[in-house]
This record gives structure tokens, C-alpha cells and sequence, in this order.
């Protein structure tokens, strides 16, 4: 059986999506052809992209480029946590095991909640007069 160079895979969190592609390499991680300390500014940001790598001990076994669409930045990291861990499981299925109990293999279904009519907002309302 012959192994892959190269592995794709597409995360998604609230409105982001991010296609991921592992290939095997030093650790070298680029978001939309920049570095994540450019990209990302925010040191928090990093820690929870590097999460799934950091668990599985293969964070300078892999390059990961990615593209971001959508969203803010937590969405958008979160996107990427995503499609780096559905990237790793495709690189080496005994690492989902893992990566499951940690929480990452599944999709975060929590998206905003819509605006309701007749009101301000999803739960806001509109300021009550009684006279």
C-alpha cells in the first residue's frame, strides 16, 4: 500500500471554512499564504490551532498549509482546528481515538442565533412604554 504525500481536508466553525492541506515536513504552518504569528496576532488564537498537533505529538512532523474564508477570527481558528484534525485522522487513523476524546473531530454546531421580527435582536426587545 502506497502512502499519500499529501492530505486535504475542509473544517468549518460558525461561518468560517477552512481547506486544510497536511504534508510531511518541519512544523511550517501558513493561513492564506502568511504566517500564523502574522495572521493570527492574538497568542490564544495560536495555542488553539496548534491544539490537535500538540495532543498527537506531530507538530514538527507536518506542514500545514491552509485558506480561510469567512467569519471572525475565533470562527475562523476554530475552522482550522477542524480541518487539521479531519487532515491528521486522514495522515493516521489511530490518532482519532485521541483527538475524539479531546473534542475536535466534530463540527461546533453553535452558530448565531437569528433575529427575531418584532424585536431587537434573537432575545432583545424594543424598550416597553406604559405610558
Amino acid at each position: 500500500m502506497e502512502k499519500k504525500e499529501q492530505y486535504y481536508a475542509t473544517g468549518r466553525r460558525k461561518n468560517a471554512i477552512a481547506r486544510t492541506w497536511l504534508t510531511p515536513g518541519s512544523g511550517n504552518i501558513l493561513v492564506n499564504n502568511r504566517s500564523i504569528e502574522d495572521y493570527f496576532p492574538i497568542e490564544s488564537a495560536q495555542l488553539v490551532l496548534k491544539q490537535p498537533l500538540t495532543l498527537t505529538n506531530t507538530l514538527d512532523s507536518f506542514d500545514i498549509r491552509a485558506t480561510v474564508k469567512g467569519g471572525g477570527i475565533i470562527g475562523q481558528v476554530g475552522a482550522l482546528r477542524h480541518g487539521i484534525t479531519r487532515a491528521l485522522i486522514q495522515a493516521d487513523p489511530d490518532l482519532r481515538p485521541a483527538l475524539k476524546k479531546a473534542g475536535f473531530v466534530k463540527r461546533d454546531p453553535r452558530t448565531k442565533e437569528r433575529k427575531k421580527y418584532g424585536q431587537k435582536g434573537a432575545r432583545a426587545r424594543f424598550q416597553f412604554s406604559k405610558r
